[in-house]
């Protein structure tokens, strides 16, 4: 069984937070008891929906592994600050004309913490989008190719020229390929880092806020 965080895992901490409260009011347990008990449910549950998670995906191009990795880690990172900040706005929005507010701030932040499953699912179609050309190959070939252009003439030499021709297509096409999804990765990289900056803005607001005003309630929503 694979360890893992709970509070990455909504639908763990939820079990748990059920078994606390059930606990406490219904199954009159100690609060010694009742909180390791959920504590141990919303880990343990946490750990079963992480077996059921896909591998860690290596793609095949190391440079574009390595970006790959680096946008996973800044997606982790958002989802750790958007939990800080949904515990944050559920302290802080309490009042019955709030919660609408409440919702819609937990909404996002519960969007975010799943960036890093869909940025997953993303490394497994581009995992399975590889170049059916290597760059490098074709450019081993493409050495080989304009040697023999040098030291061939006539016919010999036009169709080594168009061999080389050919491989020239053939490695520009390749390493469009590559750049679309170098694109791909650079693109995400700036969502997440815009997507950082809209909830610190919102935490900003929820600390300086008048949560008590319908107007800066519907503003902030």
């Amino acid at each position: 069984m694979k360890l893992a965080n709970p509070l990455q895992y909504p639908l763990a901490v939820l079990a748990g937070g059920i078994f606390l409260v059930g606990g406490v009011r219904l199954g009159r347990l100690p609060s010694v008891v009742a909180i390791p008990g959920a504590v141990a449910i919303a880990t343990v549950g946490a750990a079963l929906l992480k077996t059921r998670e896909p591998d860690g995906v290596e793609l095949t191009n190391k440079e574009l592994n390595r970006e790959f990795q680096q946008v996973r880690e800044q997606a982790v990172d958002l989802g750790a600050r958007a939990d800080e900040l949904n515990q944050e706005a559920t302290q802080l929005l309490t009042a019955s004309n709030q919660m609408e507010l409440l919702g819609t701030v937990q909404y996002a932040c519960d969007r975010t913490q799943e960036l890093p499953q869909k940025i997953d699912q993303l490394a497994l179609r581009m995992a399975g989008n590889d170049a059916l050309l290597s760059v490098d190959d074709l450019s081993r070939q493409l050495k080989q190719a304009e040697i023999k252009v040098r030291n061939s003439k006539g016919i010999a030499q036009e169709q080594w020229g168009k061999l080389a021709n050919s491989l020239k297509r053939n490695i520009a096409l390749a390493q469009q390929g590559e750049d679309a999804r170098q694109a791909q990765l650079a693109n995400l990289s700036t969502l997440i880092a815009e997507s950082g900056g809209v909830l610190q803005q919102l935490q900003n607001k929820l600390r300086t806020a008048d949560l008590t005003s319908s107007v800066a309630a519907n503003e902030l929503r």
